[in-house]
Order: C-alpha cells, then sequence, then structure tokens
C-alpha cells in the first residue's frame, strides 16, 4: 500500500528468519522476524522455539541481538527465548539481552526454562537478562528502539500483544496472532510496514487472522506496505495468496 508517512531517514532490514505457523507447514521455521538498523541494536520480533536455527541459517549471530520483542506467550512466539539466553552464556556473550513481553513474561520465561534446563532459570552469566513487561500503549525504550503495545485478541494464558516498533526512523508494525479487531486499524497506521498474520483464507478459525479478514479491512490498514506471514497449509500455494506480498524463511526486505 502507498498511504502513509513520507521516506524517512536511515534503512531498516527486515529478514525473515522463521515465519511459520506452530505445526511447521510448508517446512518453515516458528516465528522469528529480525531488525537492523545502522546504530542501533538489531531486535527480533517474537522468538518461537526454533528460532536458533532459523537465525543461523541466515546468517545471523544471536549474540549480537540487543532486544526480543513478544508478542504473546505461545511456544512457537517465544519458546526459542530459553535457548537463546544459553546459547549466550555457554558463548560468552557480556551484552545484556533485553526481552519485551506482555504480562506474565517474567513468571513464564523463568518456568520455561526450568521445565526445559532445570537449573538454568537462576544460573550465573556474564550478561543480564531485562525483562520488561509492556502496558498497552505505554511506550518503551529498548537499545534505541521504542516498542508500544495493543492489546488483541488470541488467549495465551497472558494478554497477546500487537507491537509498533520506532526503530531507525521508521516503524514497524506487527499484528502477532489475534482476531480481527479494530485496534490493528490504530497499530497498522502510518507504519512503513505492517507484518500481518495470516493463518486461514476464509475458515472460521477462533482467535487467528485470515485472508478474508485482510482483503475486507485493506482500506482501513493505512500503511506503506503489508507482508503477511504465520500461514498455514491452507494458505501456502493457494492463487489467492497471490494478491499480497507474502514472507517466506529467508526473505530478506529494505524499509
Amino acid at each position: 500500500m502507498d498511504a502513509g508517512p513520507g521516506d524517512r531517514a536511515g534503512r531498516v532490514t527486515v529478514t525473515f528468519a522463521g515465519c511459520g505457523d506452530a505445526f511447521g507447514h510448508g517446512g518453515r521455521f516458528q516465528a522469528c522476524i529480525h531488525l537492523g538498523s545502522a546504530g542501533e541494536g538489531q531486535v527480533l520480533l517474537d522468538c518461537g522455539a526454533t528460532s536458533l536455527t532459523a537465525l543461523r541459517r541466515c546468517g545471523i549471530e544471536p549474540r549480537g541481538i540487543a532486544a526480543v520483542c513478544i508478542s504473546h506467550l505461545h511456544g512457537d512466539h517465544f519458546g526459542g527465548l530459553p535457548f537463546l539466553i544459553l546459547d549466550g552464556q555457554f558463548s560468552g556473550r557480556t551484552k545484556p539481552l533485553a526481552i519485551i513481553g506482555p504480562a506474565g513474561t517474567r513468571v513464564r520465561l523463568h518456568t520455561a526454562m526450568e521445565c526445559m534446563f532445570p537449573g538454568s532459570a537462576d544460573a550465573a552469566r556474564n550478561f543480564d537478562v531485562v525483562v520488561t513487561e509492556l502496558r498497552p500503549g505505554v511506550p518503551e525504550l529498548a537499545d534505541g528502539v521504542t516498542v508500544t503495545a495493543t492489546e488483541v485478541a488470541h488467549p495465551s494464558g497472558a494478554p497477546a500483544l500487537a507491537l509498533r516498533l520506532d526503530i531507525g526512523g521508521k516503524i514497524i508494525a506487527y499484528t502477532g496472532d489475534t482476531a480481527w479487531t479494530e485496534s490493528l486499524v490504530r497499530v497498522a497506521m502510518g507504519a512503513d510496514l505492517l507484518i500481518a498474520e495470516a493463518y486461514h483464507r476464509d475458515k472460521a478459525v477462533p482467535h487467528h487472522l485470515r485472508l478474508t479478514d485482510i482483503d475486507a479491512h485493506r482500506a482501513e490498514l493505512n500503511c506503506r506496505e503489508i507482508v503477511l506471514t504465520h500461514m498455514s497449509a491452507d494458505v501456502l500455494g493457494h492463487p489467492d495468496l497471490a494478491r499480497y506480498q507474502a514472507a517466506h524463511d529467508g526473505l530478506v526486505l529494505q524499509i
């Protein structure tokens, strides 16, 4: 889409290291989107359980990631955090790692680490893991990147969030997983890029966006560009998908 802000200084590189659903349809890795900008830290949007493999396949060094922004606390969106933290521990990381997510992130991360690697949550490390829990509408700053959350409709045992990141003078918006809600219009407003879930074409699957939802509300999503992600087998390869730019693992965009 061509509506939205004018050009801003700087460029942001968006790498879809993983753009799949929870179940590996199309052989895709789980949600893991890398944002990089000159002069600011590297940021991940979500960190599914397969993220370390996905990042390394794209030639991205996990130790360089300054912050991870989590949309919601399902395993295909945050389950890679224990691996990312332990990789830093065993590879000599010293730079702090910021984890930014919904209310409940701190407890859920501790629980996940103890479940997967008992004793790991409180192990001594040479770097700090700083967890910030987002309050909808209240911006948080991490390594030069401003993150603003909006609550959406996707039950996950904690609030699910759509995210807006101001990075390198660009606005990257991300729906995470959610049913259609009017708050997405505000999330997308003026964004340079909207990364939007399109889990099914038209099947009434609760708590997820569909291609038909994007079609129905496309005129309201006032952003410069839309890329679809988190697609099931119902969407992948279907002719309807040709109407949009769709992510694939390894896709790199310059925004």
